[in-house]
């Protein structure tokens, strides 16, 4: 995934981007073929789930909250969330968080190589509103409490080995995580108006009860150079983890995060943007904001989860706007990929690629009752650029 400058979000129908703190004008981006129109081509109707997909992709439902998952006897949970993939044989599992508080926790669904659904379990219970997360390089999946002073949780999608609370990265409302191999790094999300964004990393890599969790330090413009400080207190009591260096910057509600390629993306949902930090350089930029488009309607609202493809494609879901998740492509295209019709009081989360690349999952979280006990988790499958 090649990503060295800064992504031009075009907007969709207009000649404007929203770039660097300022408006970029231009040619330069890969214009869709046609308005509101990006690589995978237009929206279609809603299909009998009420998903809008482009030409040769299809949905299926794969679990709703309180039903059993088909071919099991087992009872999806409420609120479905943060989720990633793990190849499992020929087949694949996919993991999701619940965002209630109490309970919580996270579940598994597995797939035979041809897709079926072969058994789900819960491999996380008794944790508090598990939103986000991030899937380490050792198979695991890291489960995160936003609650305030909350917990990060390693836990086995297999359901084999019981879940681990892991203290050392630190006690805040953590959001999402996302793992770097090259720096044996775990990069965290807080999701407070005035959150920080940190990075854990462990006094042995592949073990994550021991290490030192740093805080982002940069000034406050929406680009420039960033430096890492220790957190003299990753308990966060009694004086919060955002609060104990001075110079650490300010995120307005961390939400995703993704690596890839010496890149690592973030989304902040209380001023609808993706970061970009370049982890070579050590420099920081917007990769996408919505205030700065001022032709047309701002393509991509409320952003929240984020992940991305071996193509290079970004795939950001929203929280609200209109339940869709967007595409933002290497040329810096960015458009609707997809769209949940009728579901307005709900959010899309969780979403993540089986091993192979070819089935999108994610969730509805409150599906069309807006309530937690009315989650829906789907699939997507066709032709995504590989």
């Amino acid at each position: 995934m090649e990503r060295r400058t800064l992504l031009r979000a075009a907007v969709l129908g207009g000649s404007s981007a929203a770039f660097g703190g300022t408006l970029w004008r231009g040619a330069a981006y890969a214009a869709p073929a046609q308005p509101g129109t990006g690589p995978y081509g237009a929206l279609g109707a809603a299909d009998a789930n009420g998903v809008r997909l482009p030409s040769g992709f299809t949905s299926r439902v794969i679990a709703r909250s309180g039903q059993t998952v088909t071919g099991t006897s087992y009872t999806w949970h409420n609120a479905p969330d943060g989720g990633a993939c793990y190849t499992d044989g020929t087949g694949w599992i996919y993991v999701s968080n619940s965002e209630i508080n109490p309970s919580g926790g996270a579940s598994a669904v597995k797939f035979s190589s041809a897709g079926a659904i072969t058994g789900a379990y819960r491999i996380l219970s008794g944790t508090r509103q598990n939103c986000a997360g991030g899937r380490t390089p050792w198979n695991t999946w890291l489960s995160c409490e936003e609650v305030s002073l909350g917990y990060v949780y390693e836990t086995d999608p297999w359901g084999v080995n019981a879940a681990v609370r892991r203290d050392a990265m630190g006690r805040f409302k953590h959001e999402a995580a996302a793992a770097d191999p090259v720096r044996k790094a775990v990069y965290l999300t807080e999701d407070e108006t005035n959150g920080c964004f940190y990075r854990f990393v462990p006094t042995s890599w592949g073990n994550l009860s021991a290490g030192t969790l740093q805080v982002l330090v940069a000034g406050t413009a929406t680009s420039g150079s960033f430096t890492w400080a220790n957190v003299p207190d990753p308990d966060g009591s009694p004086t919060t983890t955002r609060t104990q260096v001075s110079g650490s910057k300010k995120f307005n509600g961390g939400e995703g995060c993704y690596y890839a390629d010496d890149t690592v993306w973030f989304t902040t949902k209380g001023d609808n943007r993706v970061w970009q930090l370049n982890l070579t350089a050590n420099t920081y930029e917007l990769a996408y904001d919505d205030s700065l488009v001022t032709s047309g309607t701002a393509p991509l609202t409320g952003v929240d989860n984020i992940t991305g493809t071996a193509s290079g494609d970004l795939f950001v879901a929203e929280d609200g706007g209109n339940m869709e998740i967007c595409v933002i492509t290497p040329n810096d295209v960015i458009a609707p990929f997809l769209r949940i019709d009728g579901q307005s009081g709900s959010e899309i989360t969780g979403p993540a690629f089986s091993p192979d690349g070819t089935r999108l999952y994610f969730s509805s979280q409150r599906g069309t009752s807006g309530s937690s006990s009315g989650g829906i988790t789907y699939e997507v499958r066709g032709p995504f650029r590989s």
